[in-house]
């Protein structure tokens, strides 16, 4: 379930209590993203770099999910934000984190005492950062505007991370010579989480809404460049998205400027 979804699911909650238990489908898919981040910790201890990456970005797929089959099945409870939350923590949180560690940061240590110390440090940073960007969120349901997210949505951070991961590993370069891209995107990917920084949620998109036929013909090209190139094309996409904040925030600050200037 994404942040979207989940705003979308505690706004269509009804008032009238439910009784004891849990639904099952939707909960499923949310498992089944748990997993795929626990997944991806294990791989990523073996070693097993890309196949860690995949994980996340299936359990990025699996999360988008549950929120609709609860919105379809009309099964959204409390209890399965909660539970999502809790997925997402780990599955884009940890995941991520130890994934970008095993891969580069632990190479830190052979700098020295106190860079290694830096490298598991901007590791926690990242989840430290997703675990506060969730909480934040939960908090503020119904208080913002639900066209933007504030801050970086913890899957596109996720994706940043992992993908980073998946592309120079997939160009067989070694994490420990990539030291300081590794560290950077991890703090700058922490950070990003919890700024005030505008994100576009995508939410105003309706599916069942008719568009332009060239709409469909671009999707098809989008498919067809994934499945060309994986690692390259998700890379670049969530990188343009997570970069896309930053721009238009300075966009929007350089045109104040302006005005302010214009009038004086």
């Amino acid at each position: 379930m994404t942040d979207t979804d989940k705003a979308t699911a505690q706004d269509t909650q009804t008032a009238a209590p439910r009784g004891r238990g849990i639904y099952l489908l939707p909960n499923l898919f949310t498992t089944a993203g748990l997993f795929g981040g626990f997944y991806a910790i294990v791989a990523a201890i073996q070693g097993n770099f890309e196949i860690a990456a995949v994980a996340v970005f299936i359990a990025m797929v699996l999360d988008g999910l549950d929120g609709r089959v609860a919105r379809m099945t009309n099964t959204q409870t409390e209890f399965g934000a909660e539970y999502d939350s809790l997925a997402d923590l780990v599955s884009f949180g940890l995941a991520p984190a130890l994934l970008m560690f095993q891969w580069s940061l632990v190479h830190m240590r052979d700098l020295g005492v106190t860079w290694g110390k830096a490298g598991w440090l901007a590791a926690f940073i990242y989840v430290a950062c997703a675990a506060l960007r969730l909480a934040r969120f939960n908090t503020q349901i119904g208080k913002t505007d639900k066209r933007f997210f504030t801050g970086l949505p913890s899957p596109a951070a996720a994706a940043l991370m992992v993908g980073t991961v998946w592309v120079f590993a997939d160009l067989d370069l070694e994490g420990g010579n990539l030291i300081p891209l590794a560290f950077v995107a991890t703090i700058a990917s922490g950070l990003l989480m919890v700024s005030n920084v505008s994100y576009y949620s995508f939410k105003d998109f309706n599916l069942q809404n008719k568009v332009p036929f060239i709409v469909m013909l671009g999707i098809v090209l989008v498919i067809v460049l994934i499945m060309f190139d994986p690692p390259k094309v998700l890379f670049a996409s969530f990188l343009a998205y997570t970069l896309s904040g930053p721009v238009v925030w300075i966009v929007r600050r350089y045109r104040r400027f302006q005005r302010r200037k214009n009038s004086d």
